[in-house]
């Protein structure tokens, strides 16, 4: 019966953990550009095409 009050506590503190995570990203700022990601992605390619022609050989 122990171990079922240790996992319990485990389980826990490992949720306590993420939320705090969370809240941490949030309040730094991480989520609020959510155009700029979707952009990059269909602008990729031709930022690595330009990459190599620019390196010399």
């Amino acid at each position: 019966m122990s171990v079922i009050y240790l996992l319990i506590f485990v389980s826990l503190a490992v949720a306590v953990g993420f939320i705090a995570a969370f809240i941490k990203a949030v309040r730094s700022g991480q989520f609020e550009d959510d155009y700029t990601p979707s952009v990059r992605m269909l602008f990729d390619d031709e930022l690595q095409e330009t990459d190599t022609k620019n390196k010399p050989d």
